[in-house]
């Protein structure tokens, strides 16, 4: 049994954090309390925030488990005021942390794009690499793209910084990809917390049973350390007349992947874990569509999960190596900078055209 552990950071972190725990519980308000978690591991949950409120809001979160950093109403979406305050708190978190227990994983679930998660997850993944012997992954959401300059600017930084760390990969999601998943914005994020919350508590399960063809902690390391040490998801879901096949090439799908992304193209390497009643899993049909995929991006592991009864689901886990999305993205982010620097110029010009204006006059009454 692996020991895992979840650190949600921020509200967004908190929310799909919730969303984990709300699926693991079985969904009641008080199942947190009374209800058995539907996890296979020993997982340990922590929500991490500035904001008090954002704590109070959750859920299916147990207080015990929601830990407050001291700094009034949150970093107003600044990363810089954010990193100093997790500097200043970092050995509180630290010792939160220690109090659970040894892990052998730890994920780390944030946005790119506001204040405390994007500041904090960076050296958070930091702290607990140079701390700890376990390995240590980033799940991070990316921001819809009209959500402002603000968050644009501080996604492509959060980004670059996970990138150049020492942490052994993230997982990314993409709001402005997934935003179809509700018809307003608020079903939208809900939808999506609930998308990722499935698919990684999938993850976990896959990661911690036995399996008929083997994929494990090893599999999933070597994975994310590939290519940008950025990852995606995929998933698929047979129905009644829906082959494995098709499932798989679901899996892999525009519809199917929680970020943009030709995988054939644009993944480096790629892990798939494969559940279902024996009697709907092909083995030459499995094994076609995986040498198709190994063959474009050079190497797949795959996994089987025998279940009695179910129709097959397919989760596919793929590294991101060279990405049109991602170069979008990041040229976004460049272009929000380039905008606030002229605005910030042309402030400066009108103070100092005031100034100049006001030289040497005092006022008369």
């Amino acid at each position: 049994m692996l020991n895992i552990l979840l650190l949600g950071v921020g509200q967004c972190g908190n929310r799909i954090l919730d969303s984990i725990n709300r699926e693991a519980f079985g969904g009641g308000v008080v199942s947190k309390y009374y209800g058995k978690q539907k996890f296979v591991s020993n997982v340990q949950t922590m929500a991490i925030n500035t904001a008090v409120n954002d704590l109070k809001e959750l859920r299916f979160t147990k207080s015990r488990d929601r830990i407050h950093v001291p700094y009034l109403h949150g970093v107003g979406a600044n990363r810089n005021v954010g990193k100093d305050c997790f500097e200043n708190n970092k050995e509180l978190l630290l010792r939160a942390i220690e109090e659970r227990g040894d892990f052998d994983v730890a994920f780390v679930i944030a946005s790119a794009s506001g204040g405390t998660g994007s500041s904090f997850t960076p050296p958070l993944i930091e702290a607990m690499k140079e701390r700890y012997n376990y390995n240590v992954y980033g799940i991070v959401v990316l921001p819809f793209r009209e959500e402002g300059s603000i968050y644009l600017q501080n996604s492509i930084f959060c980004l670059k910084d996970l990138m150049a760390g020492s942490g052994d990969g993230t997982i990314i999601a993409d709001n402005e990809f997934l935003k179809n998943l509700g018809k307003d914005i608020q079903a939208a994020y809900d939808g999506i917390n609930q998308t990722i919350a499935q698919r990684f508590l999938f993850l976990l399960k896959a990661l911690d049973s036995e399996m008929m063809m083997v994929t494990d902690l090893g599999d999933f390391k070597t994975v994310m350390a590939s290519g940008s040490k950025l990852a995606t998801i995929g998933y698929g879901e047979a129905s009644n007349n829906l082959t494995i096949k098709s499932t798989i090439k679901q899996s892999v799908s525009h519809g199917g992947l929680l970020f943009q992304l030709d995988p054939y193209k644009e993944a480096t390497r790629a892990m798939m874990i494969i559940e279902g009643d024996k009697k709907y899993l092909n083995v030459n049909d499995i094994t076609t569509e995986v040498d198709r995929l190994s063959s474009d991006i050079g190497h797949v592991f795959k996994g089987v999960l025998l279940r009695d009864g179910v129709m097959p689901r397919v989760l596919t886990v793929l590294s991101i190596g060279a990405s049109v999305e991602l170069d979008k993205l990041f040229d976004i982010g460049v272009q929000a900078i380039g905008k606030e620097q002229v605005k910030k110029e042309q402030i400066a010009m009108q103070n100092q055209s005031i100034s100049d204006k006001l030289e040497g006059l005092q006022p008369l009454y």
